[in-house]
């Protein structure tokens, strides 16, 4: 396999949200010493309903509301866990100056990390320049931030929604956003200091609120994921617990998992919570687990958040499955979820039965993952990162099975000692594009094949523990529903520099053949061959290439997939198919 080198200057994408003026901003003196952000603070975006005049965020007297913010578990001071970064939402917001307009500023910034988070928006347009890393050891690094406008920014993107704008005339039935964006910093190194970007002509101004050093995942190996792909109605559920089926890939002796409550616009509740090997059923094999957050024995996730659960002793076993049960005390109607499963698991009567290792009280069964993004497990060599859409994500293979091939991937890296044995961490989404959303990220969802690849890799592959490859296998619904080959490779190109960016290794893959389904006309299948070449090619930046289509495609008729490979809807491979898929894979075209 071929393997090319991408330098740290690879173009770096972000997004923002806002329409309005500069607000004025005090640019800190070229050497004067850098100040904690509060100190920094120069305007104000949070206003209370009964007083809305007391906050101009943009410069026109428009800011965010308040009540709307703490409807969403965004109260003053509060931590949020965001793409594995902590941040805290001001403590001053409502109450005073509760951000700063990026000017030149220097920011007092400590810690080792692998990224920068920043929660930013956009007044007047996108907004965003260059800002510079200082480190203890006199090094600097360049850095590029892109805020999206607070008022027409995308959805897809956004940390959090609210559903009014504020004015000094009253209240407005219009969306307002926030993001985090992250930025990769040199890791390892011990940061000292942020230089924000100066502010820039052209009436578009760069709000941060928040910021901090994301720290770099040591110790820990991603061993099961599922990505989020849509916000779909569920239940309702009150005061029930919910107990997932997950599969691990490899094992470890220690354990932690993750939640998020993503595209959600209000909190959940999560109380007791637990993990156990599963023996059968809903049934544990001996007690569960007692899991805790932060060390309390449940926790909250505002809209929009994640939280992990603390480390605890616990011998998670390779390619096994695991029960991950949580309760959910107060009403959940709608819930971020994974869609297609493929795996039957478990909701309760009422009451809090996560520490039950008894199935009994388990009465319900459902086919989605809801809230559970990840399972981490302690030590072992880093995780292997599958960006991908129905293929990947398993559909037409048999279900509770575990026949994805993912799954059989790493049940050969587990088989052998060439390569480390890494986790696999499984990213598929039904319906998936690469460029494109399905879902637009924001409200009940009816749509669950999640917004496009372009829009949730910083969340899906960036964030995730210990990612040393990602392995990307997308875009025949892209060409499917009549995007070109242009198109496709844009969106290829941009996902293989954001990655380099971050130091991942990146593979990619052909796109497999479909005709005789609905959607795979004779024009679909020319730009996916398009796609194929590109993909092969010596320009497209991939460090090594898997040649799916070649593994599975008929000999004596190329656009369609073998006879025996076919789950019989001429799109998906069945279970044979998916085998030869992960068996195709020389294993160390995986390694960094």
């Amino acid at each position: 396999m071929r393997r090319r080198t991408w330098g740290t200057t690879a173009v770096l994408l972000a997004v923002c949200a806002g329409l309005a003026p500069v607000g004025t901003a005090q640019a800190a003196p070229g050497g004067s010493e850098p100040l904690p952000l509060q100190r920094l603070f120069d305007n104000r975006a949070v206003s209370d309903d009964r007083a809305p005049g007391e906050a101009d965020f943009d410069g026109t007297g428009g800011s965010l509301s308040a009540q709307d913010l703490t409807a969403a578990g965004w109260t003053p001071g509060r931590g949020l866990g965001v793409e594995r970064a902590r941040l805290t939402w001001p403590r001053s917001a409502g109450g005073g100056a509760d951000n700063v307009t990026a000017d030149g500023q220097r920011v007092r910034v400590s810690g080792r990390g692998d990224a920068l988070a920043f929660l930013v928006a956009g007044t007047g347009g996108d907004a965003g320049g260059a800002g510079t890393v200082r480190y203890a050891d006199g090094s600097r690094s360049a850095y590029t931030l892109t805020a999206p406008d607070w008022r027409t920014g995308p959805l897809a993107t956004k940390a959090v929604a609210l559903p009014h704008r504020n004015t000094p005339d009253g209240q407005l039935t219009e969306k307002t956003k926030l993001y985090v964006v992250t930025v990769p910093v040199r890791t390892g190194r011990q940061i000292t200091s942020v230089e924000l970007p100066e502010a820039t002509a052209g009436g578009a101004a760069l709000h941060v609120f928040a910021l901090s050093v994301r720290a770099r995942t040591t110790g820990w190996t991603g061993t099961w994921s599922a990505s989020t792909a849509g916000y779909p109605t569920v239940g309702p559920w009150v005061d029930r617990t919910v107990r997932l089926v997950v599969h691990t890939s490899t094992g470890g002796p220690r354990v932690r998992v993750r939640l998020d409550n993503t595209f959600a616009s209000t909190p959940v509740r999560i109380g007791g919570a637990s993990v156990a090997v599963r023996e059968s059923g809903a049934g544990a094999r001996g007690t569960p687990v007692p899991l805790t957050f932060r060390g309390a024995t449940g926790t909250e996730l505002p809209a929009g958040t994640q939280a992990f659960s603390d480390p605890v002793d616990f011998d998670v076993p390779a390619d096994a499955d695991l029960l991950v049960s949580f309760h959910l005390p107060d009403p959940v109607a709608a819930a971020p979820v994974h869609s297609q499963a493929i795996q039957r698991s478990y909701v309760s009567g009422p009451g809090d039965h996560a520490g039950e290792a008894a199935g009994t009280a388990y009465t319900s069964t459902i086919s989605y993952w809801p809230l559970l993004t990840g399972v981490d497990v302690g030590g072992g060599p880093g995780s292997v990162v599958l960006l991908g859409d129905s293929i990947t994500d398993g559909v037409k293979s048999t279900q509770d099975a575990n026949h994805r091939w993912p799954n059989v991937l790493a049940t050969r890296l587990l088989a052998q000692s060439r390569v480390p044995r890494y986790g696999v961490l499984n990213q598929g989404i039904s319906a998936n594009k690469v460029a494109t959303d399905r879902y637009v990220g924001d409200g009940i969802s009816t749509d669950t094949g999640g917004v496009s690849a372009l829009h949730r890799l910083d969340r899906d592959v960036l964030a995730q523990t210990s990612a040393r490859t990602v392995v990307v296998f997308q875009g025949v619904n892209d060409v499917r529903w009549g995007a070109s080959a242009e198109q496709v490779v844009a969106g290829l190109r941009e996902i293989v520099a954001r990655a380099h960016a971050r130091g991942l290794r990146v593979v990619g893959t052909t796109i497999t053949p479909c005709e005789g389904e609905a959607l795979c006309t004779a024009a679909a299948d020319a730009e996916r061959v398009a796609v194929n070449a590109f993909v092969r090619g010596p320009d497209s930046g991939f460090d090594g290439v898997l040649d799916f289509d070649a593994v599975v495609r008929d000999p004596a008729h190329p656009s369609r997939i073998r006879a025996e490979f076919d789950s019989g809807d001429h799109l998906h491979p069945g279970d044979a198919g998916l085998r030869a898929l992960a068996e195709s894979v020389d294993l160390r075209v995986l390694e960094p």
